[in-house]
């Protein structure tokens, strides 16, 4: 299903797009731009989230290419958590279908908030001397809770999934903070794939507009990636902390207001 938009319109997307790019490659909810601003062009809600699935992968790839570049990731390590968070993905976006959503909507300001609180008072969040590389594949247990449970959460939900994802890896894993955030965008790219396929074959997805926003975001991730690892926590704690609270509040808005 393709839409037409003029000119004007597709130039605010592109704009936004490049954005959530730059947001998403550090500390995830770049989903929070771009899908209000599909729906805010008279896009469908499933049509929205599907083409934000498109362009999701676009974004989800480059910056997952860059980590890998810098050597910030070890696929083999990482199997387990790969496959369950697979598997999760599919019974989340199954599960969109079965449950009433709303118990989640409102229950999800307060844990993305409880993140933020826990990232600005906590010195052990963001990473620190216990934090090391990993020298072998870590718990398969872990992983597998791990990937199944945020898999599922993307497939269903996603907003907010980049900062539960990087948090939980430090805290599962150990992981220092750039790892953490490779693991979160290559993690998030393996349940994008999957919800995408899945919305598509529902008939879904605008392949135009997803492509072009897709490389509006492969732009802003490129930048947001390089910018997350060269200049490290101090660059990224601040953003993770203004980022995961405007979702918060996005999230509360929507739900209570």
């Amino acid at each position: 299903m393709e839409l037409l938009l003029d000119p004007s319109h597709l130039a605010i997307l592109a704009i936004i797009g490049i954005v959530a790019g730059f947001i998403d490659a550090i500390v995830g909810g770049g989903g929070l731009l771009s899908i209000p601003a599909l729906l805010a062009m008279g896009i469908p809600p499933h049509l929205a989230l599907g083409t934000n699935k498109l362009a999701a992968c676009f974004g989800s790839t480059i910056s997952s290419y860059t980590y890998y570049k810098q050597q910030l990731f070890t696929p083999i390590f990482w199997k387990t958590c790969a496959i369950a968070t697979f598997i999760g993905a599919i019974l989340g976006c199954g599960l969109v279908f079965l449950i009433n959503a709303s118990w989640l909507e409102k229950l999800l300001p307060l844990l993305i908030i409880s993140i933020a609180i826990y990232t600005l008072f906590s010195p052990k969040a963001m990473g620190g001397k216990h934090c090391v590389s990993p020298q072998k594949a870590p718990s398969n247990t872990r992983q597998g809770i791990q990937g199944l449970i945020l898999g599922g959460y993307d497939g269903f939900a996603g907003p907010g999934i980049g900062a539960f994802w990087t948090v939980s890896s430090i805290s599962l894993h150990k992981l220092p903070l750039l790892e953490s955030c490779a693991l979160a965008r290559i993690m998030t790219l393996i349940s994008n794939i999957t919800a995408l396929v899945i919305f598509a074959f529902w008939g879904q997805v605008d392949w135009l507009l997803g492509l072009w926003m897709g490389i509006c975001m492969m732009a802003g991730s490129f930048m947001g990636a390089r910018s997350a690892i060269r200049f490290g926590i101090p660059f990224i704690k601040p953003l993770f902390i203004i980022s995961v609270v405007c979702i918060a509040t996005h999230l509360a808005w929507s739900a209570w207001a």
